[in-house]
């Protein structure tokens, strides 16, 4: 593993940040399309740091966790800060990985500007349509940085262009074309500038004259370019209907004010690991990223503090990671948390795992506070005498995975309760509990790659080992006839003994009807003081029935009995009602019941009959395939399935659709299940019994 680089963590010396503030800029994109990199390439370019680390390496500011590390990809928000020419930004590197990807949600409403970072080729455009449907609805600016650039085939970023046009709500304006020689990318042209600049690694590309070999191609994209700015000024229509020229500082000019108003989405051309169009980046966050105030608006505050994140990893405790909003906040300041008031701790700038302690920051800046216990994500603090409110809260994925846990030492089961608690106060999609119909502990998450970065983090974090295995389906068992039967209860051990003595007839009751209990004695055969206690032992026989399931959908009734003026008790008449009712279900035909789960998957066009075919091949029954209800371009697939063949199904479907499928489970009922898997459940059952 490699070092850190070193990292500037310094406030900029600029008080103010110029008239409009800090900026944030998040990263966003599919796994594995460059982020973190991009990120590198960022922060060097603009010399926050003195050199670029390597993923490979595991030298990155970046992806510091051992997690993140070892899986060589982003587990978590990673926040890093730069300055450039004067201006303050922070970045957002938000993970990819569908198990991951929720963790940076709300940080998004809070963005300035969205770079959402694609692969050059054309077939994994429709990665990115998750991510341009949910920008387009937060209504938050964004641009697309076609990374890897250097490595492009011939035609594949206008092809790229077409494919990611229709995912997108606004017009896509390519903003750089490259320049080839030969199968290599050596640079690009600035549409808007009509400037040609040749790559140099490691430094700003260097200007050259305009290729021969691509005027041609570089007019009619200019011509694209200007054509969708036109639309949005009709000054730009005017001089374009003319023939005549638009002046180069206009241009640049719409392109800003489009961007920010989410109006357009700017194209551009990167390779972050040989620094290729960083520079030219650089210079669109500087002049086209809008500043604080309209992502305040967006939140809904003027002077507020709003929280993104939530970190428990640190080694100064539990971290609040929030954009401060309308002026300087100070450490030690009061804050209104929800119903109470708070004094925020110190103030730290983030880059990477670095943490520097300040003493106050500005308007846009994005800061971890310490001591904010109360504080949770999409919160809006206010500043004292000020209403705090929230932020809706984002529109986050199902937990589809779930593991059944257990301290592999039982003296760490306090240990791993505190350590769960923690791991969900800064992971929205974290989910843990008891499951009373299986007795197990229940962790549950967006996938199983989710869960398996969880259980690392409460090694490597809290020491507590656990082990995990797929849960336990809670089976049911019912009955399929009546049956009547006595149970008598008796014994003598020497002064007072135990007598009680029923007898209970049982019969099916239609599907979901439950249980019921009635009492049909006459002539007083059982004091009415003890037929709660027969009740109690039906109860307690219903729990584990003849196949060793709890027993749904059965009507018992006490028809008869005797009792002992002396030996009689509630245990004696609780015993009596168990055996009476444990016989009678062993002759009342049982059967077995699994739990049938209702799901709706929504997948890219194309990927649904797939789905079909894996659903039936897991006895799923299906109910319809169809278009998605809201989204073009995609299927949904509504089915039955049982809840004993979900596991590994997240995984499947992933693997037809590129990842894209997106599924919700919910029980739906209870069907029979026979022949032998039926047999096999049951003797499973018995097997755990007896060990």
């Amino acid at each position: 593993m490699g070092t850190a680089p070193s990292a500037n963590l310094a406030p900029s010396p600029r008080s103010a940040f110029g008239a409009s503030g800090a900026r944030m800029i998040a990263l966003v994109g599919p796994a594995g399309a460059g982020k973190t990199s991009l990120a590198e390439a960022l922060l060097f370019a603009s010399s926050a740091i003195n050199r670029a680390g390597s993923i490979e390496a595991g030298s990155t500011v970046g992806d510091a966790s051992s997690e993140a590390r070892s899986r060589g990809g982003s587990t978590e928000i990673n926040l890093s800060h730069f300055d450039w020419l004067g201006d303050r930004f922070t970045l957002l590197d938000l993970p990819g990985a569908a198990g991951f990807i929720a963790d940076g949600f709300a940080a998004l409403q809070s963005a300035d500007l969205v770079l959402v970072v694609v692969d050059p080729v054309p077939e994994r455009a429709g990665l990115v349509e998750p991510l341009l449907r949910r920008l387009d609805a937060l209504d938050i600016p964004h641009a697309i940085v076609v990374n890897r650039v250097d490595t492009a085939r011939a035609g594949s970023v206008h092809d790229l262009i077409d494919k990611l046009q229709p995912l997108s709500r606004e017009p896509l304006a390519l903003r750089q074309i490259p320049i080839r020689e030969g199968e290599q990318v050596v640079g690009y042209v600035d549409l808007a500038m009509e400037r040609a600049y040749r790559y140099r690694s490691g430094s700003e590309s260097q200007k050259i004259e305009m290729p021969a070999d691509i005027a041609d191609l570089e007019r009619a994209d200019r011509g694209k370019l200007l054509e969708t700015l036109a639309d949005f000024d009709d000054e730009l229509l005017e001089t374009l209907l003319m023939d005549d020229i638009p002046d180069a500082m206009k241009v640049m000019a719409d392109l800003a004010e489009d961007t920010a108003h989410n109006r357009v989405i700017p194209v551009v051309l990167t390779s972050a690991l040989t620094g290729g169009g960083i520079h030219r980046l650089l210079k669109l966050l500087r002049h086209e990223a809008p500043g604080p105030m309209e992502a305040a608006t967006r939140v809904g505050t003027t002077d507020g503090i709003h929280v993104f994140k939530v970190a428990q990893g640190s080694a100064v405790g539990r971290l609040t990671y929030a954009r401060v909003y309308g002026g300087l906040l100070q450490e030690g300041e009061e804050l209104v948390v929800g119903d109470k008031t708070a004094r925020c701790g110190s103030l730290f700038a983030v880059q990477g795992e670095k943490t520097v302690k300040q003493a106050s920051v500005g308007t846009g800046e994005v800061i971890a506070i310490s001591k904010l216990d109360d504080a949770s994500v999409g919160m809006v603090l206010a500043r004292k005498g000020g209403a705090p409110s929230d932020v809706a809260v984002p529109d986050y994925p199902p937990r589809n995975a779930k593991l059944a846990i257990a301290a592999r030492d039982r003296k760490d089961d306090v240990k791993l309760s505190a350590a769960l608690h923690k791991l969900c106060d800064e992971d929205p999609m974290l989910e843990w509990g008891h499951d009373e119909a299986t007795r197990e502990t229940l962790l549950r998450g967006v996938n199983d790659d989710h869960l398996e970065v969880v259980l690392a983090r409460l090694r490597r974090r809290y020491g507590v080992v656990v082990d995990s295995r797929p849960p336990s389906v809670a089976y049911r068992e019912s009955i399929r006839k009546s049956a009547t039967q006595r149970g008598r209860h008796k014994k003598q051990s020497g002064g007072h003994g135990q007598y009680g003595d029923v007898v209970l007839e049982i019969a099916p009751l239609e599907r979901g009807e439950g249980f019921r209990f009635s009492d049909r004695t006459v002539g007083g055969a059982i004091p009415k003081q003890w037929i709660p206690a027969v009740e109690m032992g039906v109860r307690d026989a219903l729990e584990a029935g003849p196949l060793g399931f709890p027993v749904e959908d059965v009507a018992v009734t006490l028809t008869d009995g005797s009792h002992h003026s002396v030996d009689s008790s509630e245990l004696a008449f609780r015993i009596a009602g168990r055996m009476a009712a444990s016989e009678a279900l062993a002759a009342a035909a049982p059967y077995l019941l699994e739990p049938i789960c209702r799901l709706v998957v929504d997948m890219p066009t194309g990927t649904g009959s797939k789905a079909v075919s894996v659903l039936s091949s897991r006895r799923g029954q299906i109910l319809g395939l169809l278009p998605h209800p809201d989204w073009e371009r995609w299927e949904r697939v509504e089915a039955l399935l049982p809840e004993a063949n979900l596991q590994g199904l997240d995984g499947d479907l992933c693997s037809l659709s590129q990842g894209l499928a997106q599924f919700t489970v919910s029980f739906d009922h209870l069907a029979e299940l026979t022949g032998k898997q039926a047999s096999e459940v049951v003797l499973a059952r018995k097997d755990v019994a007896a060990a």
